[in-house]
Order: C-alpha cells, then structure tokens, then sequence
C-alpha cells in the first residue's frame, strides 16, 4: 500500500485563533487603506482519526485583517456551527465530499430529491445583507457572524419562500442598484435556477426568473451587466439517481461529467425576467467569473477549464504534500454575447493559468479593464497576474515557495483609474511555514508592505472588503 504524503501547511488543520494580532510589517501599509477584509475557508480537516476526503469540507473558519492609519490588526476563528460540533466530538458529518453516514443518508436522500440534509459548515464566502455580516456555502445554510469579532451569531434566513436544494456562495454584490444578485437550484420536474436580488436593507429575496434547466448543472458563480444576469450551465450534470447510493462519498456523487452537452450561457433581462438568450459553446466548466458589460452586445470574462477534472483533482488524497502537484490550469476566457442571434465567440485573454480572478468594486455590471487572479502555471509556487483585458498584455509577480490566495483590488477612495490603489492578499511560504499579508501597488505589482501572521493559514477560498467596517 503507498502511504499518503503528510499534508503541507496549506492543508493542515490550524487550531490557535487570534484576536486582534498586530503583525510584523515589512515595508509600510497606505495610510488611506481603512477598512477590514474578511476571508473564509476551511480551518480544520479532521475530526477524531479521521481526515475529510476534499479540500472543500474543512470546517469554516473566518480570517479577519482590520486596516486603519497604516496598521493592521489579525483575527481568525471558527464558525461555531453544527458541522463544528459534531466535529468535536470525532464525527465527521455529510459535507461536499465526505459522507460517513450510511443507510441513515439513504433515507434523507429519498425524502429531498437525493440530497443529505444540508450542512451548516459555511465556509466559502462571506456577504452583508441587510446590515448582518453572513458566511455562505452551496448548501441553503447560512451564519451570521459579528465583523468586529468573528464570534458566531447563529443562522441567518431569508423571508421570503424561495425553494432551494442547493445554492449560490458567491452573491453579487452590484454597488450601482445597491443590491445583491444570486440564484438557487431546485430539483424537481423540471429542475429550475431562481435567479434572485436582494434590495440593500432587505433579507427577503426577490424572484427576477425561474429558468428550467438541463440537467441540472453544478454552477457555482453569476455575473451581471446593468441590464441582465448571466450563468453559465456547463454539462457538469447534477444526477439525483446518483445521490441515492447509501455509500456515496457526500455531494460530489451527484456530479457526472456530460462531454456531449454543449455548455449553455443563460442570459436573463434583470427587470423583466425573460430568459433572452441561451447560446450555447463546446463543452467547458467554469467556477468564477471575473464580471460582465455592455458592449455592442454583452461582454463576459470568465475562468475556464476544459472538463471538469479540477474538481476531484482538489481532494485531499490529490493535494495532501506541498503545493498543488496535480490542479489542471484555469484559463481566462472572454465570451462577446449577441442576444440578437443567439451567439456568442471566444477568445482567450491571457496564455497562462489563473484563478480566483478579481475586478474593481465599482466596475461591477460596467466595462472593467484589469482582472486580477492567482497565477497557478509554475512549479513550486503560485503568482499573481494583473491582466490587461483592453490591450492582452499581463504583468506578474512570484517568488519561489510562495502561494498567494485570492487577490482583492481595492481603489483609492479618489483614485479614477482601475489601478490606482492597493492588491490584498494571503500568501502561504510553504519554505517558512508562515502565511504572509502581502500588499500590492495595483498598477506595478510591487509589493508595498508583508505583514507576518502567527501561524500558516490553511488556503482558503474567498473574501470581500469591507471599507466601512
């Protein structure tokens, strides 16, 4: 039997939570930069002997970076959920790709159109909604948290009665109509995606469409433009009949990969709700998008992969050792729409891999020039990439052992420009076993200030800046 490789820093369980750290800072932070990120990720991959199966099953925990007057100050701690619990007793609980619960699950699965009893563990992205700072994962549980703090408030709900089996983690947060913007899956006959707002002061979510959907697919993010919502239903089908096996490893049983579907890009009115075109392109699967806009037409960027290996390939028997050896690249792709004709072309915007693409807050819905992104296509390290959607040129930074996390452009508050402003984000030096906060000039990527954290943070996932907070 070949024994498993010990995990890497990044995906070894951290159980020291901080409050209120002050770091180490080489170099010097903006003093205009006042405000706080908040990321999200799993913290913790054991439950007594045994390890979960998938990167996404670590149980949440929040990391906290409060900028003011040039300094810093650090938190981190879990998510005390049930999924958290459970956890400290020794049992693992039904998670993306973990599953232990045997008969038990087949009779949850025949009562809710195949799937478990959803978790509670929210650990892939945060949002604000209706004033309440809330973790968020695919599965319909949501948990308040306290910015200032990070201690767990407890389960947010919405008001209103939308049906959801499973859910979007990633809401678009559009600053120009001051709502966010997101979507749900229902199984059923037909299977259908609610693609939803929320006003600004509002947790009851308002119907924009319901589209029937083929499949149904895994989606896992949307875009919008000033006028529509996009998704993009790749072929990565949702089986239900497959959620039935008693012994299935959680929700990534569900998946089956459909090479003969074409993927379809949904484009839906914001105001109306009709569902005013469907094009379709040759088999591809895309976790995020980089943002979306009018021009002549409809403008999407987005990261694409061409099958959807990357899925099983972020499981833990994959990724446990430094790095990640075996992750196939992302590649970032533009998709020009005509709704007219029903059509859409692409062309490839940067030669190298990338995920976790970022643009600017304020060009949310609008023309974005700049995509920020993890730069993921050399050995030993990930990058970061500034990409010049308008002229095709990219610039990049890395440094050998190093591997940044998703970057957080954030403008100047009078900056006009895209770049002129700051990069966040983490990085993990697997050589150190230390996890840095690196902040990046925007325009040059030079790196204006490391600040050092006490421990080597497990990679995590996604984040949002809070300037007012």
């Amino acid at each position: 039997m070949t024994e498993q490789p010990a995990p890497g820093p990044g995906f070894r369980s951290l159980e020291s939570e901080y409050d209120d750290y002050r770091p180490t800072v080489e170099g010097s932070i903006p003093e205009w930069l006042s405000g706080t990120l908040v990321r999200n990720g799993p913290g913790r991959f054991e439950a007594g002997d045994s390890r979960v199966n998938h990167w996404f099953d670590g149980l949440a925990m929040l990391r906290r970076y409060a900028f003011d007057d040039g300094e810093v100050r650090y938190s981190n701690r879990f998510l005390r959920t049930d999924a958290y619990a459970d956890a400290a007793e020794g049992r693992l609980t039904g998670q993306f790709g973990t599953d232990t619960r045997g008969w038990r699950r087949f009779l949850e699965t025949v009562a809710s159109f195949g799937l478990p009893e959803p978790t509670d563990n929210a650990n892939v992205h945060v949002a604000r909604i209706d004033g309440e700072y809330v973790a968020l994962t695919e599965a319909p549980r949501r948990v308040a948290f306290d910015p200032e703090t990070l201690a767990t408030r407890g389960e947010f709900s919405f008001e209103d009665g939308v049906t959801e089996h499973l859910t979007a983690a990633h809401l678009v947060d559009d600053p120009h109509r001051e709502e966010v913007v997101g979507f749900a899956t229902q199984f059923g006959m037909p299977p259908q995606y609610h693609v939803y707002r929320v006003p600004k002061g509002s947790r009851r979510r308002e119907l924009i469409a319901s589209i029937e959907a083929d499949g149904p697919a895994y989606i896992h993010d949307c875009s919008v433009t000033a006028d529509h919502v996009l998704l993009v239903e790749s072929p990565l089908e949702l089986s239900v009949l497959r959620a039935l096996n008693p012994f299935s490893d959680g929700a990534i049983d569900l998946l089956k990969w459909n090479p003969d579907r074409p993927t379809r890009v949904l484009v839906v009115d914001r105001d109306s709700g009709d569902l005013l075109a469907d094009p379709t392109v040759e088999a591809a699967f895309t976790f995020h998008h980089v943002n979306a806009y009018l021009d002549d037409g409809i403008v999407l960027d987005l990261v694409e992969f061409p099958d959807a290996d990357i899925v099983d390939s972020l499981s833990l028997a994959a990724l446990d050792g430094v790095g990640f050896p075996d992750v196939p690249d992302g590649r970032l792709v533009r998709y020009r729409i005509d709704p007219v004709t029903n059509a859409v072309d692409r062309t490839r915007l940067y030669d190298g891999g990338i995920e976790l693409p970022r643009s600017v807050r304020s060009r949310v819905g609008r023309r974005h020039r700049y995509a920020y992104g993890q730069a993921t296509d050399r050995e030993g390290a990930n990058g970061l990439v500034k990409v010049d959607c308008a002229s095709g040129t990219a610039r990049e930074w890395w440094e050998r052992s190093v591997y940044v996390e998703e970057p957080i452009p954030i403008q100047r508050p009078d900056g006009d420009a895209e770049d002129d402003g700051v990069v966040v984000a983490t990085a993990l030096d697997v050589d150190r076993e230390r996890t840095a906060l690196l902040i990046f000039d925007a325009a040059t990527l030079d790196v204006e200030a490391r600040a050092w954290l006490p421990h080597a943070e497990p990679f995590g996932f996604h984040g949002r800046y809070f300037p007012d907070v």
